[in-house]
């Protein structure tokens, strides 16, 4: 594979000159955005899957969901259904997709939305009687269509987008030059214990401007997994037999937090829709051990016929500082742009 990328070089090029006409005609208003009067945030990234925009969305969401009205509106990646789609009682995971269903399950006092055309998307949520008063859209970076108020872009510390290249030679979706729209950069799935000189390094290295606000977060797993009528001690079903499974783009360091050594691990891809003949293997390969996955995974899984021995791990996303100051800059940004 590597000496594929490599060999597809030229395209890269080619994929960067593009992107790159498109975003300058964006930026000196030839190709038009729209801007609405209400705060908008858009969380994504630059490079192609994995960098933890669930988790961040959700931080999103507990940090304002009490205080204001607020809607998610995502893509819907893999969705069965198309347009617009208001999350209610009937929806699921193929009519929403995977991470909007997740949202709708867990925070029922939110708005969840998908629509391909974030305009539209957000002008039908702004003519709903009960209208929200923020907005998150969901991996939105390069959906210039829609002029957000406020940036936040997420970068993988272990595939830092500085240290990447455009597809296909690399993971890029855009030049790294796109990052100069954030407002705010978050290294995500760093080590807990990542220390200020290596925080100082990776500023350096991701060459930000003096307006742009940089933070590092980690994945903090659940002391608990979870199933339909039970909960069990992590420290419990660490040293049991168990099946793993993972439908997400980087599912190792999952693997790696819950696996001993008569573990049997599984990996579909990203969004996968399991058919009966999945569902059918994934049951002769447990073996009647429990079956634990990713809380994305288990809204795809959790009415199938698994149900009864399937289990999922929460997660969230942790600062390793400066907290409060993340919280500010983002409480600021939307009491000076909320409608009066």
């Amino acid at each position: 594979m590597n000496l594929l990328r490599k060999i597809l070089f030229p395209f890269a090029i080619l994929y960067g000159f593009i992107t790159s006409i498109r975003n300058f005609l964006f930026d000196k208003g030839i190709l038009k955005s729209t801007f609405f009067d209400i705060p908008v945030i858009a969380v994504g990234n630059l490079s192609v899957g994995g960098t933890g925009k669930t988790p961040q969305i959700e931080y999103l969401i507990r940090l304002l969901s009490d205080k204001y009205k607020v809607a998610t509106l995502s893509r819907g990646y893999k969705r069965k259904s198309e347009g617009f789609v208001l999350a209610d009682a009937v929806s699921n995971a193929e009519i929403l997709g995977d991470e909007p269903f997740q949202f709708y399950q867990k925070f029922p006092n939110v708005q969840v939305a998908v629509d391909a055309n974030r305009t539209n998307g957000i002008t039908q949520l702004l003519s709903q009687k009960n209208k929200p008063q923020v907005i998150l859209l969901d991996d939105a970076y390069q959906h210039r269509k829609v002029k957000a108020g406020f940036y936040i872009l997420l970068t993988s510390y272990g595939d830092l987008y500085a240290d990447d290249f455009m597809l296909p030679t690399g993971n890029l979706r855009e030049s790294r030059s796109g990052a100069n729209r954030a407002n705010i950069v978050v290294v995500t799935k760093c080590p807990n214990n990542l220390s200020e000189e290596k925080q100082a390094e990776i500023r350096l290295k991701l060459k930000l401007n003096y307006s742009q606000q940089i933070f590092f977060t980690f994945i903090d797993y659940d002391t608990v997994i979870y199933g339909k009528n039970e909960k069990i001690a992590v420290d419990e079903i660490k040293s049991e037999s168990k099946l793993l499974l993972a439908g997400i783009a980087k599912p190792k360091p999952f693997f790696d937090y819950l696996k001993n050594e008569n573990d049997e691990c599984l990996i579909f891809p990203d969004h996968h829709h399991f058919s009966d003949a999945d569902l059918d293997s994934i049951q002769n390969k447990a073996n009647g051990r429990k079956i634990i996955t990713t809380e994305k995974d288990y809204v795809r899984l959790k009415d199938s016929k698994l149900v009864s021995q399937l289990y999922y791990l929460p997660i969230k996303s942790m600062f390793i500082n400066h907290q409060q100051n993340f919280d500010v800059s983002i409480l600021q940004y939307i009491k000076e742009n909320l409608e009066s």
